[in-house]
């Protein structure tokens, strides 16, 4: 929900929500508190008090540089963990007080860091009863982003053996969990204080980045998980087995990258997150099993977001910052 979108549906008498926004790109400092309408949900729409909201490094991606976003204003967040205020027409899935967990749909139904936030009842599951609302709100992108790239992309199974980058990132730990969940054998890259964080959240294998040129450890891959970029990639194919596949969260491709793989019996897919009902259902499933766990590096609270963003921005975090709104 944008601030133009919840101004053009608002009248004068309506309620209104905190909300962090900024008024221009930049640094942690553009960010501000304002106050907005709470907005009223439309047909196939749910309204949600926002209990917690995951960070990702997407969040100040956008905060600082032109993506995919329209220009300010806006209200950043995908990531919602939270209790369902009231429904729109034709709603059937969720009742008011119901507990749920989601990602807005990715890119543009961006403005979790709120009060309430609006979303399409479809991208959303029932929260798991076992975990609180900061968990359940670290985990929707980043285990979305690593299902959908493991599970429904290179169909990682029993047997696999799989290489994971960035290990210990907030998209990384939770790769880790999920291949693990389906029978793969883990590698994870990452520096060596991070190393038994990821071997506790399931790693066979780990190779320290800064001291181990992971192209001539690791050998017969067949699944890379790159979330890095660059000469990641090229490196990675040197790893692979015939028939093996890379998949990236940098969604542009690097120029001839493909055409690299595919001379080599190889391929690369380049992926967008996207909002998926049946994946965060399967992902509640594996985090009622206790197969999937987000470790939490921290919590700010909603007027904290700068702070939350300087801390994110360091790319240090092994884990996930959210944001608690209640």
């Amino acid at each position: 929900m944008t601030e133009t979108n919840a101004e053009t549906s608002a009248t004068s008498d309506r309620p209104t929500m905190r909300a962090i926004s900024q008024d221009e790109l930049g640094g942690p400092e553009v960010l501000h508190e304002i106050q907005l309408p709470v907005p009223t949900p439309g047909p196939s729409q749910i309204l949600i008090r926002v209990h917690a909201a995951g960070m990702n490094p997407t969040d100040w991606k956008h905060r600082g540089h032109r993506a995919f976003l329209p220009s300010p204003p806006f209200v950043l967040g995908w990531d919602v963990s939270g209790v369902v205020e009231t429904v729109g027409v034709g709603v059937t899935l969720f009742k008011p007080g119901d507990e749920v967990f989601g990602m807005l749909p990715y890119p543009f139904g961006v403005g979790a860091h709120a009060e309430y936030v609006l979303a399409p009842t479809r991208a959303f599951a029932p929260k798991p009863g076992g975990i609180d609302h900061v968990q359940a709100g670290a985990i929707p992108l980043a285990a979305l982003t690593a299902w959908q790239s493991l599970v429904d992309t290179a169909e990682v199974g029993q047997g696999d053996r799989v290489l994971i980058h960035a290990a210990a990132g907030g998209v990384g730990h939770l790769a880790v969990q999920i291949a693990k969940a389906r029978g793969a054998y883990v590698i994870g890259t990452a520096s060596e204080p991070k190393h038994d964080f990821v071997r506790g959240m399931g790693a066979d294998e780990m190779i320290d980045y800064r001291e181990v040129d992971f192209a001539e450890a690791v050998h017969d891959i067949d699944i890379v998980l790159d979330t890095i970029g660059g000469e990641y990639q090229s490196r990675s194919l040197q790893t692979m087995t015939t028939g093996g596949i890379l998949v990236s969260t940098i969604p542009i491709p690097v120029e001839g990258m493909s055409e690299r793989a595919a001379a080599q019996g190889m391929r690369i897919e380049n992926l967008l997150v996207e909002s998926d009902q049946a994946g965060m259902l399967a992902i509640a499933g594996l985090v009622r099993s206790g197969q999937l766990h987000a470790s939490i590096a921290g919590t700010f609270g909603l007027d904290e977001a700068a702070r939350a963003h300087e801390e994110l921005q360091t790319n240090r975090t092994a884990g996930k910052l959210v944001l608690t709104v209640v």
